[in-house]
């Protein structure tokens, strides 16, 4: 799942390393904790090539008649994008990736659901494959996003069951390739686990109007491994030199 996220990379610098023109996308400030039905910044193929598109998160399908009766489609399980009608018109041609610095999850411990922050260990941002569409309406058009899902790699597996998909390499070329339609489901998998590191941080972040550089700041030492989750507190069990300070 993936219900939060943030990016701080300047456009020049996601333009560089997506290869994708940014000049369909205006301006971007640093986002530290964006939220469900916020503009986010998204690669897709254009007739010129990639470029940078701000889409709304939380996919409205073309077909829908009345937006507000349909649930806000931030997720798309891989599994079900073949079926579902929301999605499987617009894996051939309305493929995407929503850019981030990092991801949020929660977990309970203590009574509370605490915060922690998913990013790659080597600093890079992410692409997390998306779909696409437009609909229009009486007032206008709204194009709109939703992230892809797939099961937990096995570090994020006591965080949550399941976990945006992470292109990169070939993966992110069969996916933002337009051309190639037959191999479209095959880069949707759990991302290597030793490519990521996760650590506890502020339930400010819990906020969605907090947007700052305290959302992203670690309260421990990253957890790089399953291993690692033995320091923290089980579920349900509060940590002892944490709790109540970051209620905030």
């Amino acid at each position: 799942m993936c219900g939060r996220f943030s990016l701080q990379t300047p456009v020049p610098d996601l333009a560089e390393l997506f290869e994708a023109d940014p000049a369909r996308l205006a301006e971007w400030s640093a986002r530290y904790n964006v939220a469900p039905t916020d503009e986010v910044v998204t690669v897709r193929r254009g007739e010129g090539g990639r470029e940078l598109v701000p889409l709304r998160w939380g996919l409205i399908p073309n077909w829908a008649e009345d937006p507000g009766s349909l649930p806000l489609m931030i997720n798309a399980r891989s599994e079900s994008l073949e079926t579902r009608r929301a999605f499987r018109d617009l894996i051939l041609d309305r493929r995407c990736a929503v850019l981030a610095d990092g991801f949020y999850e929660w977990r309970t411990e203590g009574g509370v659901k605490q915060p922690y922050f998913v990013r790659r260990r080597d600093g890079r941002p992410m692409a997390l494959a998306g779909l696409w569409d437009v609909w229009r309406g009486p007032e206008g058009s709204v194009a709109s996003c939703t992230i892809v899902t797939t099961d937990a790699n096995p570090l994020l597996k006591p965080l949550h069951d399941r976990m945006p998909v992470i292109l990169e390499g070939a993966g992110a070329q069969l996916w933002l390739d337009l051309d190639i339609s037959e191999r479209t489901l095959e880069p949707l998998r759990p991302f290597d686990p030793e490519a990521l590191e996760v650590f506890a941080v502020s339930r400010r972040v819990n906020r969605v109007a907090v947007d700052d550089a305290s959302c992203t700041e670690p309260l421990d030492a990253p957890i790089r491994g399953a291993n690692g989750w033995g320091r923290r507190p089980p579920p349900g069990e509060a940590p002892p030199d944490q709790l109540g300070l970051f209620s905030a």
